[in-house]
């Protein structure tokens, strides 16, 4: 007969190797009764080819990390050495009960992560001023009101505020009049999850500009329109941290994941067809491509299957462990099975650089600001590179220098037409540039005061360029 600790050595090898076959990563949940903390996932964190690093993760959020030794797909990970940290971290428990109470596998159940990331969930109503036809007598106008619903992710949460970031079309409209003030809703309010509430107009009321008048009711939270940007199709809101927290003092953040892969889940959360927070699953189909919405505008976006629905728009996009891979956005009304959302790293991006500026204490800088690229590219050489130690690959491609602006950074810089773009420098940390989209994230991160330079390939050499300091006068606002 085995003893149970060989038992268990075995039980674990299998199960973690299963779970690297799948992307490396296993959902490991809680099945037994005791309150502790316990196993929610482990994750392969990188290798050299002699030994491989993988980190498991615990409900509380703390982690534990275990090198591997001559092994690539985690095989030789001890259980016993999980059950010691485990009893470092939390106290001593019998073997036999750490195994049966705080790890079983349920691979098809997702719903811990998903309870998690719904704390950082919201829906948004955006109101609007708006002139509409009275139908009699003939020509004649009414004042009226225009609402946008959608979704939002809970950003940010500092001392006094909480920040929220959506889609900006679903807080612009460019039919609102001038009354309105601006396309953006004269009035922005959030629901968080578990809190919903819809607007109720009162009868025959009107404000002093003769509008309807809508209660959002007790659990409304009003939040500002901080800066977004339409060419990325993000928004970020501001709310006072009082007002969420009197009505939920457990939200929490969204938090964000490292990157994504093809084939891996995608969960979106979002407020579908306008009648509450909901959650679908599916993957991540195409890892970033460029797509003309029916509203003209072209955007970054990666693929989805992931069912999303009118409402959707703004709502998080999550992975297995419950971290922000993109914002939905889009979706193709012939076939459900394509849909869209905003890439991670224009997210990150882009709400990172509309919060900078909103907070940098200049009044003259608001909104998302780049600088000029002053050079035009083209791909070349695609090619998918297979990493078997990670077990996910990457798509490569030359980024080649098709022309430089005369005075333009890249000029300044010494970029030359020809040039292989390898890499970015900004301020010492080296950035490689992979695919062409590359650099339009990279200029999402840059500020002011930054010092840059570029290794390219030319003529089969790799050269360093100059390096450039960014000044103010080199951003302007990305609409």
């Amino acid at each position: 007969m085995q003893n149970k600790q060989t038992k268990g050595n075995k039980l674990w090898r299998a199960l973690l190797c299963a779970a690297l076959a799948a992307l490396l990563c296993a959902a490991l949940l809680l099945s037994g009764c005791s309150s502790g903390p316990y196993v929610t996932g482990i994750v392969y964190a990188g290798g050299d080819g002699s030994q491989s690093v993988y980190t498991v993760q615990y409900s509380d959020g703390s982690t534990t990390s275990f090198t591997v030794e001559n092994g690539k797909d985690g095989a030789d990970l001890d259980i016993e050495e999980v059950y010691a940290a485990y009893c470092e971290r939390y106290g001593d428990i019998e073997f036999s009960e750490f195994l049966e109470t705080y790890l079983s596998v349920n691979a098809g159940d997702n719903s811990a992560v998903i309870q998690k990331t719904l704390q950082s969930a919201v829906t948004v109503h955006a109101e609007f001023c708006v002139t509409q036809s009275s139908g009699w007598p003939f020509g004649s106008t009414l004042k009226g009101l225009s609402r946008s619903i959608g979704s939002g992710v809970i950003y940010a949460i500092d001392d006094d505020s909480v920040y929220i970031v959506t889609n900006y079309h679903v807080v612009y409209n460019a039919s609102a009049n001038s009354d309105n003030g601006s396309n953006i809703g004269r009035k922005l309010v959030c629901y968080l999850y578990g809190s919903e509430g819809e607007p109720q107009q009162l009868y025959n009321e009107t404000d002093e500009l003769g509008y309807p008048v809508l209660d959002y009711g007790a659990q409304a939270i009003v939040c500002e329109f901080v800066g977004g940007t339409a060419s990325n199709d993000l928004a970020v809101l501001r709310a006072d941290k009082e007002d969420v927290f009197a009505v939920n003092d457990s939200v929490q953040p969204a938090t964000l994941a490292d990157g994504y892969a093809v084939g891996q889940t995608a969960i979106a959360i979002g407020n579908t067809e306008a009648e509450g927070i909901s959650v679908t699953r599916g993957i991540v189909s195409v890892e970033r491509e460029s797509i003309t919405f029916n509203t003209g505008s072209t955007q970054d976006v990666l693929r989805i299957d992931t069912a999303i629905y009118s409402g959707n728009s703004g709502g998080g996009l999550f992975d297995l462990e419950g971290k922000l891979i993109g914002i939905t956005n889009g979706g193709n009304e012939e076939d459900q099975n394509i849909n869209y959302a905003i890439p991670l790293q224009v997210v990150r991006g882009s709400v990172d650089n509309i919060l900078f500026h909103a907070n940098d204490g200049d009044d003259l800088t608001s909104g998302l600001l780049t600088p000029t690229r002053g050079v035009t590219v083209t791909s070349q050489n695609s090619r998918y590179v297979y990493d078997a130690a990670a077990g996910v690959g990457k798509i490569y491609e030359d980024v080649s220098v098709a022309e430089v602006t005369s005075r333009s950074i890249a000029a300044e810089l010494g970029v030359q037409e020809g040039d292989l773009l390898r890499a970015l420098t900004v301020n010492g940390t080296t950035h490689d540039i992979a695919r062409s989209y590359d650099i339009g994230d990279l200029r999402l991160t840059l500020r002011p005061g930054d010092v840059l330079s570029f290794t390219v390939e030319r003529d089969g050499d790799t050269v360093v360029t100059d390096t450039y300091t960014l000044t103010s006068d080199d951003f302007s606002v990305l609409s």
